[in-house]
């Protein structure tokens, strides 16, 4: 299997925080959703990912070359938006134009054209003047118009009208048509992740919990609601995170390797999450 990004051991440690021994592996032609709350690493991740800031330890590959090393030609290759707009407010989308392609050589102004109409971005108003929606849509459009084969989002969605998240993610899945492009998206609005990606990791407390196909992870999980007596009588081994009420348990557990007869309900990727880092089985 050939690969888009890959991350081994990679380690970053502050006074404060540690980023500890990360592995993750994006398939060509994937959506990843990366998932965590706030301050468990992601950021950190994606700043080492485009060697904004350097590894202690480990490797990261993007197209399998060292990101360090290969850096430069790398991100010829590489779409990149993040939660803020990058352009300066007082220039408009012709003045971001003209930067645009003397940064990148394959930078494609017809291409870029025609994305501004299709967002109905007004070329000629500053960012300034500019929605959240329309600087995002603004920041997409220059991150797929110098043939990008991946685009590394970090919560490119958050604080978006349900509609304009909607716009946005089916312009995601028209880029990953090309089984060559890829797509690694962080995010806390687990909705929109399970609507379009086919692998999720979840990084908590700077150590990577899970990372899995979306369709495994929703397949080989449920939610077991019980009494206390009842639980007692179920297999440590297939729980991963439980939760008590004042009408019982609820655990999370590997469903398909569960005997006897037990209430078994659906589990969601927020729930496979929030029962990961939920009271621990004794």
């Amino acid at each position: 299997m050939e690969y888009a990004l890959k991350l081994e051991n990679v380690t970053k440690e502050y006074k404060d925080f540690k980023l500890e021994h990360v592995n993750i592996n994006l398939p060509k032609g994937a959506i990843m959703g990366f998932i965590g709350e706030n301050g468990a690493g992601k950021s950190t991740t994606i700043k080492l990912i485009m060697d904004l800031i350097s590894r202690d330890e480990g490797t990261i590959t993007i197209f399998g070359k060292d990101n360090r090393d290969d850096m430069k030609s790398i991100k010829e290759k590489i779409g990149v938006v993040m939660d803020e707009s990058a352009f300066p407010e007082n220039l408009n989308a012709v003045e971001i134009n003209s930067i645009m392609k003397r940064i990148y050589k394959t930078w494609g102004e017809n291409k870029f054209y025609e994305l501004l109409g299709k967002f109905s971005i007004n070329r000629n108003k500053p960012v300034k003047e500019y929605s959240r929606g329309m600087r995002m849509k603004l920041s997409i459009a220059a991150a797929l118009s110098h043939n990008s084969e991946l685009l590394i989002m970090d919560e490119a969605t958050s604080g978006l009208d349900p509609i304009v998240r909607e716009e946005i993610l089916d312009i995601f899945m028209d880029f990953i048509q090309d089984e060559n492009h890829s797509i690694f998206l962080s995010s806390h609005i687990i909705s929109d992740l399970e609507k379009i990606c086919d692998y999720i990791t979840f990084i908590h407390g700077g150590k990577i919990i899970f990372s899995e196909t979306k369709d495994d992870l929703l397949d080989n999980y449920g939610i077991l609601k019980c009494s206390e007596e009842e639980f007692k009588k179920i297999d440590s081994q297939i729980v991963k995170g439980i939760r008590r009420n004042k009408f019982g348990i609820e655990a999370l557990i590997l469903k398909n390797e569960i005997k006897g007869s037990y209430v078994v309900d659906k589990a969601s990727i927020e729930d496979i999450m929030i029962f990961h880092i939920k009271e621990q089985v004794q």
